[in-house]
């Protein structure tokens, strides 16, 4: 296969733009569909749209699925909405939903009237009626669905009437006369019962579903603790509408891993590395803000610290730093564990109690050992002898406390938003940092004047 690189890119722009379109189709024969939409990706939208208008119908379908929502959103600007109808009736129905999404409300309608093929708008109308959140909105409508009272025979004539339009079949999914789900019937099955009466004597029963309104990340789970395949999706009353597959869920938890990543590291909204300069200051500049005013607050209670504590006590200022990062790391770690839990589903809110108070242990024997080494080493290397003792009671009771709040605090807050309905990965980035720098800056003046004034005899 021809490796995509810059020359190879450069090759196909300046065919494009002689529009040698012999040449080009000749260069990118029999690629996969992902890396034509790798190429895709590298052009400008007019030039990507020369190239997609020379594939055939089915092909240019499977570019536009694999294309990222941004640049498959420059693409669908340029083209006109029969050609994205002809696009939409190659594109299993989930997938045509997730293209037709990115349109706005009047495109989106014109484009459906424009579909040829009767079913394939009926399956995407259904389809945009569920949320994109919840099972509903990630299932695919194309599944191979049988009688539970036909026999084998005529079963198998079923499934081959049906298996034309499928790209993968996994289970057949059989239902009764009101098409509600009864059972899967695994593919091995027509070779070890090929003289079955009844399909539902060898199917298996009462087989793991989901509801049309279940969250995505709940089915991700499911997938993830039963090692599911595929997973038909049921309506409230246990009829049969659609199937969920690994691949639909694996994207799903891609985007949900980028998008948390992306909040943990204090920016607000989805971006990439190519988006305009606007959109990445829009996303990355309010939790900037945000701790610029945390800085600014601890500056001033820095400032405005009783008896200028500074003047006092100078030898506490070499230590400033090491209480707000020492809190900042010990919220993270905290917060990102709950975050974690939350997500795989081994943490569940009727736990928090106890989650909470093995935290309150972790913290205390933390606490211990950091401030116990941080007092030893105050002790044999004191920033000021005159004021050494006074110092490390202060460095070190401030360590302490710290360390306990940030723990605790780190643990509550992802908990405290899942109940809340927020994502808990907002936890995990500058809120939990500027929070625990403000906090541990108030205990470490705070204790440092209780001192000063416990020991004035010393001073």
């Amino acid at each position: 296969m021809k490796e995509i690189n810059e020359e190879y890119i450069e090759e196909l722009r300046d065919l494009i733009k002689t529009q040698d379109a012999t040449q080009l189709l000749a260069a990118i024969n029999d690629m996969h569909p992902a890396d034509i939409a790798e190429i895709v990706s590298d052009l400008d939208a007019d030039e990507a749209l020369f190239l997609l208008q020379l594939l055939d119908d089915e092909t240019a379908a499977d570019v536009l699925v694999e294309l990222d929502e941004d640049e498959r959103g420059d693409l669908l600007e340029l083209m006109s909405n029969e050609d994205i109808a002809r696009q939409l009736e190659q594109m299993d129905a989930n997938d045509a939903v997730d293209v037709i999404q990115e349109l706005d409300d009047d495109d989106r309608e014109d484009v459906i009237k424009h579909i040829d093929d009767v079913e394939q708008a009926g399956d995407i109308v259904d389809l945009l009626q569920y949320d994109e959140d919840t099972a509903g909105g990630h299932m695919s409508t194309e599944m191979i669905v049988v009688n539970e009272n036909l026999s084998m025979p005529d079963c198998i004539k079923t499934m081959r009437e049906q298996a034309g339009d499928m790209d993968e079949i996994y289970n057949i999914y059989v239902v009764d006369d009101d098409n509600r789900l009864k059972g899967i019937f695994p593919l091995k099955t027509t070779i070890t019962n090929p003289s079955a009466n009844k399909i539902k004597h060898v199917m298996e029963p009462d087989p793991i579903s989901v509801r049309t309104d279940t969250p995505i990340d709940d089915v991700a789970l499911d997938f993830e603790k039963y090692d599911l395949v595929a997973m038909p999706v049921v309506d409230s009353i246990g009829r049969l509408v659609g199937r969920i597959t690994v691949d639909d869920i694996m994207e799903q938890v891609r985007e949900q891993s980028e998008r948390d990543y992306q909040l943990a590291s204090g920016i607000s909204a989805d971006i990439e590395t190519d988006d305009n300069i606007f959109m990445q200051v829009r996303a990355r500049l309010p939790w900037l803000l945000i701790g610029l005013a945390g800085g600014i607050l601890n500056a001033r209670i820095l400032g405005g610290s009783e008896d200028n504590l500074l003047s006092v006590l100078p030898g506490i200022a070499f230590f400033i730093p090491l209480i707000g990062g020492t809190g900042g790391n010990v919220g993270t770690q905290s917060s990102a564990i709950v975050v974690q839990g939350l997500a795989n589903g081994s943490l569940e809110l009727r736990q928090a109690g106890k989650h909470l108070l093995k935290e309150l242990g972790f913290a205390l024997i933390i606490a211990l050992v950091i401030s116990g080494l941080i007092y030893g080493y105050n002790t044999l290397f004191p920033s000021d002898r005159a004021t050494a003792t006074v110092t490390s009671l202060a460095v070190s009771l401030s360590l302490f406390c710290v360390i306990l709040f940030a723990s605790l605090f780190g643990a509550m807050v992802p908990i405290a938003l899942e109940k809340l309905k927020i994502d808990p990965a907002l936890a995990t980035g500058p809120f939990i940092q500027v929070t625990n720098d403000i906090v541990g800056m108030s205990i470490y003046m705070t204790v440092s004047t209780w001192l000063i004034h416990t020991f004035s005899h010393l001073l």
